[in-house]
């Protein structure tokens, strides 16, 4: 693999998604090549497993939304990621492996050595690069998506989402080498120039 793949994690309205767009437009001025995804919903097949989250009476077990996902991280890889990587590509992914070891892991109790191990096979080994962190209070990232319309994962309780923040930062504690913090709360435009500044540092000695 050549190319170099960039994930973006976060709790819900750590704008994650927002600093992620802003990345791209920033690398493609740059001139690099650059492929934009996310997940579950990067393929056609992940789209199919968001829907199943969202229709009316659905309450997957927490075994069952890991095995959904990891399902739909491998239609992922083989489809996007792995081709775009042998090509040389540099990969901006909002959410990939470390989102179910914090939400399905830390947030629903889900064993943590068996997350770890159903990425490795859903993933074929293919693991990021770098994670940019976007570290916010849930209370606060539920005051900024104000009254839009929530999504499955949305409508949990605060203290569901605090148990993912924990987690995403344990991740961090763990890795901090690959996964850099970004504190989400202060301005966008500040906010941006760090992630900026924290790429190309990475690029730089890749």
């Amino acid at each position: 693999m050549s190319g170099v793949l960039i994930t973006f994690e976060g709790v819900e309205g750590s704008g994650k998604t927002t600093q992620l767009l802003r990345l791209e437009r920033y690398l493609r001025r740059t001139g690099r090549k650059v492929e934009r995804t996310r997940e579950p919903d990067g393929t056609r097949l992940g789209v199919a497993v968001r829907r199943v989250f969202e229709r009316p009476g659905a309450r997957p077990e927490p075994l069952v939304e890991v095995f959904l996902f990891m399902a739909a991280r491998r239609q992922h890889v083989a489809e996007k990621l792995r081709p775009w990587l042998g090509r040389g590509r540099l990969v901006l992914s909002d959410r990939y492996t470390d989102a179910t070891v914090a939400y399905q892991g830390h947030g629903r109790g889900v064993d943590l050595d068996l997350i770890r191990e159903l990425n490795v096979r859903a993933t074929g080994g293919i693991a990021p690069d770098l994670t940019l962190l976007f570290d916010l209070d849930p209370a606060e990232g539920f005051r900024r998506i104000g009254r839009r319309r929530l999504d499955h994962f949305e409508r949990e309780r605060l203290a569901f989402h605090r148990r993912v923040r924990r987690g995403y930062l344990e991740i961090q504690r763990a890795e901090p080498k690959r996964v850099r913090l970004v504190r989400a709360g202060r301005p966008p435009g500040i906010v941006a120039a760090e992630v900026r500044a924290i790429v190309e540092e990475f690029l730089r000695g890749a």
